[in-house]
This record gives C-alpha cells, sequence and structure tokens, in this order.
C-alpha cells in the first residue's frame, strides 16, 4: 500500500497515477467523482482492474458505474470522518510531511485499539 500527502491546496488525482502503479489484474477502483477522468479510467483498464467511479454530471459519453459497489467507500469515508477528531490532524499542525503522516498512523492505531477493546 502506498500513501502520498499532498499540499493542502493540490487536487489529489495529481498523485493518483503513483498511487495506482501497485494495481493488480482483477482489483477494482472505488473513488470518487473528483477522480472521474478519461486518464484514470485508461490507467487502470491497462492493469487489467477496473474502476467504479461516480460519473461528473457534465460527461458526455455514459460508464458503467454499480451504487452497490460504491457503498463500501463507506467505512473508508467513516475512518476519514474519525480522524479528524483528531484536532492536530484536521487543522494541519504539522508541517512536515513525514510528522503528519507520523500523526496519521497513530491516531489510526489508537483508533483500531479503540474498535479491538470494544469486541473484547
Amino acid at each position: 500500500m502506498r500513501l502520498a500527502i499532498t499540499p493542502g491546496q493540490q487536487h489529489d488525482a495529481t498523485v493518483a497515477g503513483d498511487l495506482l502503479d501497485d494495481m493488480k489484474a482483477g482489483q477494482m477502483l472505488l473513488a470518487d467523482k473528483a477522480y472521474d477522468a478519461d486518464w484514470i479510467r485508461e490507467m487502470v483498464n491497462e492493469r487489467g482492474a477496473w474502476a467504479n467511479i461516480p460519473p461528473k454530471s457534465n460527461r458526455k459519453n455514459p460508464i458503467c458505474f454499480s451504487p452497490h459497489l460504491y457503498k463500501a467507500r463507506n467505512r473508508i469515508e467513516r475512518f476519514f470522518n474519525k480522524l479528524k477528531y483528531f484536532r492536530r490532524i484536521a487543522t494541519r499542525y504539522d508541517k512536515l510531511g513525514s510528522t503528519f503522516l507520523a500523526m496519521v498512523k497513530l491516531a489510526a492505531i489508537r483508533l483500531r485499539l479503540r474498535v479491538c477493546e470494544s469486541t473484547a
């Protein structure tokens, strides 16, 4: 799994090519409307994978999209919402990417431990 931290004013799709290098045949990309770009879809198709991205309202050509599969993103979106409860992450208190990523990892571990403790 790869991670990339973009500056606050830069769109995340600019690093999508680097993040999708490890995609294997048969995998599925679930992304939101911001990633509805033909070059991203072509890159995923070249690797033998599928892209399930809702089409933007201004898209001319119809595409294949499954709302049922798209619902799997809800779990990931809820995780990011829980990360934003950590003020240091929500406000991007750490200026260096390495220290910010370290804080995100610590917060993710804390969230995971909270789940493990509640199920025991």
